[in-house]
């Protein structure tokens, strides 16, 4: 089995990687018949020197190769024709801009396996970033508030940011703070970005704390959940989150008398269009609602926040949103704006640490299987959404998606 790491060719640019080199050092001795190449890039943030030290191949082409490894989509134009991919394609829920890439996979035959839905039996993920993007997401949204109300001047994370250094960075501004902060959703990104307000020493309180608005100085945060976050339309019915999941029109957004008392929102939870909004462009016209940072770590373009209006990237994180002309204006232009941080590739900015943990993931959970010829596992065949540029049945519904 001859495995590739291929070059990241998504603007903007990402720097992660898939395995790191001592990973692919530790996996060959496993398996000592696998093989494996790197294609040459010049921003990935484990060098080709690291590889070529490690004694492993920098190619390239790739074309050599069975299957292959990314990050993020790749771009159409580098597919190879007939190869197996790998890599995070933000296409299951129909995203309209990348259309064009699972419809040239079909042209080309491609193989095609999601991380995303890389789950166990019980539907748990095996491969994932969230916990990282709740760290990153948090940290670049403090800095936003530091930023706006000129409190504070965190540093920009480079290439070579790692976990430490954004810790040390983060001492001492709880000082500096005096806030209220809503954080969404349970999961793994709310849990990383629930780290690093503990980590500064925020207080912690239940929604009736949080409503009744009683606090002294520093950062309290509440985390609301979604049956926090949404009613039934029916006022007798108790909230269900199977029933949720299945009839999410049958629900309304609860979020308004949280938006009052809050300064900031950190939105980590699961959202699908059929869901509820929670953050209107009525409610964010509305001058009870209190909240004027947001750092929207789920970034699903204008789907429960509306003012998320889109992406941003880690050279320029943030943008204001205006709320009485609902456009969007420079960051930090006006305290009655609401600054948005909308960074959609948050783990990026900790490449060099989530590299190795994801590729720890992968060597766990993947490459055992791949590299004894389990291609048929349940693991593999739940996340393949192409098989030989036909949609395997259980993505079956993306035909009209994909051109089929």
């Amino acid at each position: 089995m001859k495995i590739g790491l291929i070059k990241e060719t998504k603007t903007p640019e990402d720097n992660r990687v898939a395995l790191t080199p001592r990973e692919i050092t530790t996996l060959k001795r496993k398996y000592p018949h696998s093989e494996f190449y790197v294609q040459k890039s010049a921003t990935r943030a484990y060098k080709d020197e690291e590889y070529i030290k490690e004694g492993i191949p920098v190619v390239d082409s790739l074309e050599n190769c069975d299957v292959l490894f990314g990050i993020k989509e790749p771009d159409i134009n580098s597919l190879l024709p007939g190869k197996h991919y790998f890599f995070f394609g933000h296409i299951a829920k129909k995203q309209p801009y990348n259309r064009p890439l699972i419809r040239k996979m079909v042209e080309q035959r491609i193989t095609f396996s999601d991380y995303e839905y890389l789950v166990d039996d019980s539907g748990q993920r095996l491969c994932a970033f969230g916990w990282w993007a709740g760290v990153v997401g948090t940290y670049n949204t403090l800095r936003a508030y530091g930023l706006k109300y000129q409190k504070f001047n965190l540093p920009m994370p480079d290439i070579n940011f790692t976990l430490e250094k954004l810790v040390n960075n983060l001492k001492g501004i709880a000082d500096k703070c005096d806030c209220r902060i809503i954080l969404t959703g349970n999961g793994r990104v709310s849990k990383g970005a629930q780290y690093v307000l503990d980590l500064i020493g925020s207080t912690k309180v239940s929604s009736e704390q949080f409503l009744g608005n009683n606090f002294g100085k520093g950062i309290t945060y509440i985390v609301l959940d979604v049956d926090k976050l949404v009613k039934h339309k029916d006022s007798s019915r108790v909230f269900s989150f199977d029933d949720f999941i299945k009839n999410g029109r049958d629900y309304i957004s609860d979020f308004k008398k949280y938006s009052y008392v809050a300064d900031i929102l950190i939105s980590c939870h699961f959202w699908a269009p059929e869901h509820p909004i929670y953050l209107d462009n009525t409610l964010l016209q509305d001058q009870s609602m209190s909240i004027r940072v947001i750092g929207d770590i789920t970034c699903d373009i204008k789907g429960s926040i509306m003012s998320t209006i889109r992406s941003s990237t880690h050279a320029e994180p943030f943008y204001d949103f205006n709320p009485e002309t609902l456009s969007e204006m420079p960051p930090f232009s006006s305290d009655k704006n609401i600054t948005v941080m909308a960074v959609d590739t948050c783990p990026n900015a900790l490449a060099l640490d989530t590299s190795k943990y994801f590729g720890e993931t992968l060597s766990e959970h993947v490459f055992p299987l791949i590299l004894k010829n389990k291609m048929n596992d349940p693991i593999l065949q739940r996340a393949t959404i192409l098989e030989n540029g036909k949609l395997t049945e259980k993505y079956s519904y993306l035909k009209e998606y994909a051109g089929l």
